[in-house]
């Protein structure tokens, strides 16, 4: 099983590498919630949008750490990426938290949380 949970965040980092909404579609669970560093939250269909004005340049994910709980799985991870938003390029290292849920249909991603992590 933690195969499958590291291959389907693989394909989560692989869909936001490269703007695949179709992808996104997929994977995300229909009720998804995303949490910014500070505060801001995003639903399924903000977070799919958000590609028009968000693009990845480069994701590496570390650290990754993978607990299952019955039909529920919590991904834990550091990432470090760049980015541009709107244009304006920007470098991005944080912390983050993801719950897979198992649906009848498979696995989707119900909710990320993100938390800046300081320079180094």
């Amino acid at each position: 099983m933690t195969t499958d949970i590291r291959q389907l965040r693989q394909a989560f980092d692989d869909a936001e590498l490269h703007a695949d909404t179709d992808r996104l579609h997929t994977l995300l669970a229909d009720d998804f919630m995303s949490i910014g560093e500070r505060g801001f939250q995003l639903d399924k269909r903000q977070w799919i949008e958000r590609q028009a004005d968000f693009a990845y340049l480069s994701l590496e994910t570390a650290e990754l750490d993978v607990r299952y709980y019955d039909r529920a799985a919590i991904v834990r991870c550091v990432q470090r990426s760049r980015a541009t938003w709107r244009g304006e390029v920007m470098t991005l290292a944080g912390r983050l938290s993801q719950v897979w849920i198992e649906l009848p249909d498979g696995w989707r991603l119900a909710g990320i949380q993100f938390s800046s992590l300081d320079a180094a």
